[in-house]
């Protein structure tokens, strides 16, 4: 049996108690038809419904885990439409991708942007008071003086975002990669096992 078709039987294949990662996830993943009859997505859901898109293989699971970091950060609203778009000319698991956007939601919205905003503080190494005091002096209007800490808490809080969605999908590809190798490894030496056991009962 070839390295590829092991991967995909691994994918696919698993019944009973063991299940593969598409089992696992399958009840909290979106369906074919959920994603159709979304109004946004109708006019390329011919392409991203395509089978090869749902397949879970050692290439489709990391870049849809990548894919899906990427978009919850990047744009922490309306992040499902661009991990579905992105998954289209990379070729990645579409409902693993839509899967993990919700990483950042309406819940955990807040929690992220201040993770965000302190990882941006940090990047720029900005002086939040003396920062806000130089924005003052430059800033001649008298109503602009109030918003310039809005700026640059919001131009922090953006970098930081960019940070997380590029240093997390980094991440998420790889233990993605590590963690399905891992399975598909465990299913390859169980399937051994009982072949070595049934020749042994023949035997």
């Amino acid at each position: 049996m070839e390295a590829g078709q092991s991967e995909i039987d691994a994918g696919k294949g698993m019944t009973g108690e063991k299940k593969g990662i598409k089992g696992r996830l399958k009840p909290r993943m979106p369906t074919r038809d959920e994603l159709a009859e979304n109004r946004w997505l109708a006019p390329v859901a011919h392409r991203f419904l395509s089978p090869e898109l749902w397949r879970f293989t050692r290439r489709s699971v990391p870049r849809g885990v990548a894919l899906g970091v990427f978009a919850a950060f990047i744009i922490p609203i309306g992040q499902v439409f661009l991990a579905v778009f992105l998954a289209l000319p990379a070729r990645a698991n579409v409902p693993l991708a839509v899967l993990v956007t919700f990483v950042t939601n309406p819940f955990t919205l807040a929690f992220w942007l201040v993770v965000s905003n302190r990882i941006g503080r940090f990047f720029l190494r900005i002086d939040t008071a003396s920062a806000s005091t130089e924005i003052g002096r430059e800033i001649s209007g008298g109503s602009w003086e109030r918003y310039s800490w809005f700026f640059q808490t919001a131009g922090t809080t953006a970098v930081g975002l960019v940070i997380m969605a590029v240093v997390g999908s980094a991440v998420g590809y790889l233990v993605a990669g590590v963690i399905w190798r891992a399975l598909v490894g465990r299913k390859l030496k169980a399937k051994q096992q009982r072949q070595r056991l049934a020749k042994e009962l023949e035997q």
